[in-house]
């Protein structure tokens, strides 16, 4: 490890830094415990038979090896742009505009799907309204409380957070009330396999629908810059995140997988609701509530990853400058804000959402192996600041869990992956014209920026 920097060292950054340890750790909480959770259980059992908490467990170790190579580099480049910015350092432009782009795509596509998913069944259980209309007011309000700034953001989230987290507690509350009344089979928590499918192929099969599950703390990188102290807190924060998520899904898993039979999971599109059902006493429209917070609370994040990306990627040079412009008072990225919100409603207004959705795990598993091995190559020059470090090992194993994650995708999210690949392959290759030499700018302090 090098020298530590004076903790103000980069308090010259154009963007405030105010997130604490404690606010940076529901940032990334609640981007996990999005709205997939609501949904992935049924899913992941049809991939993997009854024990649907085995899945969760592997998905979460897999995700922690990659969790690593991101404390890593946000802790030694603290700086708005995240898997775009290292794989810049590392690899050239090229290679960081594609990776950026894939996290943008991903980024735009899920919370213009959130906007979707907000208007539809859980919002009817309490008003019926367009899904244009819903979906413009939706994302309207998501920007404006994205440029009031990133302390309010967050503060909001902390919010959300612990109602997500609430109504997940309350589901396994419940699935425990059901087995301790003497319902439900505890056999099934050791039922692993479908018919035709052995035990290990299943359970990398139901890994794959439950990775995506854990994906949203890869989005904390864009606030690094936005942090106290990083050094401290994003490796804490980071880590306590992922394993608090990956214990509330396991305890989900389970209650569920025994409270509830695995077909009746497979076929309901809220299979969490079944378990509230199965157990009674629970008006639905009070869950119903609880998804809709769940919902708003993962755009949100989605929202302030995708802009802060848009202005570290601008700032790069990989996208237009006009992109870095920040509110002179607030001091967020507004001209990024404004351009990720608009593509966001493009997409939930044309209903396209749908054809991009399943290729979101493919996109994020290229930027994740990326980054990796972003990780490893970027060890080779002298740190300018103490960071957090891990094993070699860990981003190797990083980089080849997303490579065995990626042959258990189907042919027809290959297909379409493709297609966004090769957009951002040729968009990538006019950045690297534009800029000279082909290769990463030296990095530099945010002090050597300013003067």
């Amino acid at each position: 490890m090098n020298r530590t920097p004076h903790p103000s060292a980069n308090r010259s950054s154009p963007l405030r830094q105010t997130l604490t340890t404690t606010l940076l750790y529901f940032f990334i909480l609640g981007d996990i415990l999005g709205a997939g959770v609501y949904v992935l259980v049924g899913q992941v059992a049809a991939e993997s038979g009854p024990a649907v908490w085995l899945p969760l467990a592997a998905a979460l170790c897999l995700a922690l090896l990659t969790a690593a190579s991101y404390a890593e580099l946000a802790t030694r480049y603290p700086r708005a742009g995240g898997a775009s910015h290292y794989a810049t350092l590392a690899y050239g432009p090229f290679v960081g505009f594609l990776a950026g782009f894939c996290m943008l795509a991903a980024g735009v596509v899920s919370v213009a799907a959130l906007a979707r998913g907000f208007a539809g069944d859980y919002l009817a259980e309490f008003v019926s309204l367009p899904v244009a209309l819903v979906a413009l007011v939706f994302l309207a309000a998501l920007a404006l409380l994205n440029l009031r700034g990133i302390s309010e953001s967050t503060r909001a989230n902390a919010v959300a957070t612990v109602i997500e987290v609430g109504g997940l507690v309350l589901v396994i509350g419940l699935g425990g009330w059901v087995l301790a009344r003497g319902d439900g089979d505890l056999g099934r928590l050791v039922d692993v396999g479908t018919p035709g499918t052995g035990s290990a192929a299943a359970v990398l099969s139901g890994a794959v629908l439950a990775y995506y599950s854990f994906v949203g703390f890869e989005t904390s990188v864009n606030v690094a810059e936005e942090t106290r102290n990083p050094r401290r807190s994003y490796p804490r924060a980071l880590f306590g995140a992922l394993l608090t998520a990956g214990l509330v899904y396991v305890l989900v898993g389970c209650v569920a997988a025994a409270a509830v039979p695995t077909h009746q999971l497979v076929n309901s599109s809220g299979p969490l609701l079944e378990v509230v059902r199965e157990a009674g006493g629970v008006p639905p429209r009070v869950f119903s509530a609880v998804a809709l917070v769940a919902v708003a609370n993962g755009a949100l994040l989605t929202g302030i990853m995708s802009s802060r990306l848009t202005f570290g990627m601008a700032r790069d040079g990989l996208l237009p400058g006009v992109l870095t412009r920040v509110l002179p008072v607030r001091r967020t990225p507004w001209a990024a804000i404004a351009a990720t919100t608009v593509l966001s409603l493009l997409l939930a207004l044309t209903g396209s959402v749908a054809s991009l959705a399943s290729t979101l795990v493919l996109l994020l598993l290229v930027v994740f192996f990326l980054v990796n091995t972003a990780a490893l190559v970027l060890r080779r020059t002298p740190a300018e600041r103490d960071h957090f470090r891990s094993p070699a090992l860990v981003p190797a194993l990083g980089a080849v869990s997303c490579v065995v994650l990626a042959t258990q995708v189907e042919g027809e999210v290959w297909l379409r992956g493709l297609v966004v690949l090769a957009v951002g392959i040729v968009l990538g290759a006019v950045a690297a014209l534009r800029r000279p030499g082909g290769h990463a700018q030296p990095v530099r302090d945010a002090s050597d920026e300013a003067r």
